[in-house]
């Protein structure tokens, strides 16, 4: 019976011990870069629906030597009814690690099942230029490894569909594109590097966020609010004791690097 309970608990261990190193693979693999996420959000019009068929989203960085445009890797296609997202009301539209540099431009790219519902009929909604090359939006903003940025779309319905003399309706958007960097990131070093030690960032009393080190000892929590907070380093080797850092200042659109931390027996 001693034996078995002794095998779970290392097989237990075992398990946790390859979760905690690939999370931590995953969550330092991002190094370098920043998160954008692209939320859609609507001021009120006059219809009963309207419906746009969003395909991708784009951008294009200056850093970006091939000069192209690049999709977003998390993008969440499919047909939204703008006037859903209504007083402040929005949906995560896509998500992705960006490259750093400046912002120059992002493309929405629309599909070609664009309508729009009056008194319970649905009408198309022509939108040729955005079925060619998606509409251009400028950004003009700098991108700093490791903060966490937010760009919400502000899809104005009412100005955006033209009712022309022979009932057509045609979609020429109107979009107002708010950027922001949302609070700051973290990051350090944690020795040894041969243990994955778990990070917390504690505003007391709360663990606001939390990651793991990577293979050489690294680590990145990105996208806090501004505050002062505390660090509490657990190691997966329990024979390591748990080290805290207190009063580590974390300031809107920066990074705040923490001296290294040493772990101990």
């Amino acid at each position: 019976m001693k034996t078995y309970v002794h095998l779970t608990a290392v097989l237990l261990t075992f398990i946790f011990s390859v979760l905690l190193i690939s999370c931590s693979k995953m969550e330092n693999s991002s190094s370098g870069k920043a998160k954008l996420q692209v939320y859609l959000t609507d001021d009120p019009a006059n219809y009963d629906q309207v419906v746009i068929d969003v395909k991708d989203v784009q951008i294009n960085l200056s850093t970006d030597s091939s000069d192209k445009w690049q999709s977003l890797s998390t993008v969440k296609a499919g047909s939204y009814d703008l006037l859903r997202l209504v007083n402040d009301d929005d949906t995560l539209l896509a998500s992705s690690d960006i490259g750093t540099g400046t912002l120059e431009q992002m493309r929405l790219v629309l599909g070609p099942n664009n309508y729009v519902v009056v008194n319970g009929q649905n009408i198309p909604l022509e939108t040729p230029s955005a079925q060619q090359s998606g509409l251009k939006l400028n950004i003009h903003q700098s991108i700093t490894s490791g903060i966490l940025y937010t760009i919400t779309l502000d899809f104005d319905a009412a100005k955006s569909i033209v009712k022309t003399g022979n009932s057509k309706y045609i979609l020429k958007p109107v979009i107002r594109t708010v950027f922001n960097a949302v609070g700051g990131s973290i990051k350090g070093f944690v020795l040894p590097d041969t243990v994955t030690t778990a990070v917390y960032a504690i505003h007391a009393p709360d663990t606001v966020a939390s990651t793991f080190t990577g293979s050489n000892g690294g680590y990145l929590i990105k996208g806090i609010a501004a505050g002062t907070y505390t660090l509490s380093f657990v190691p997966n080797d329990t024979t390591f004791k748990t080290e805290t850092k207190a009063g580590v200042i974390v300031t809107t659109g920066n990074v705040t690097t923490v001296d290294t931390v040493h772990l101990h027996h």
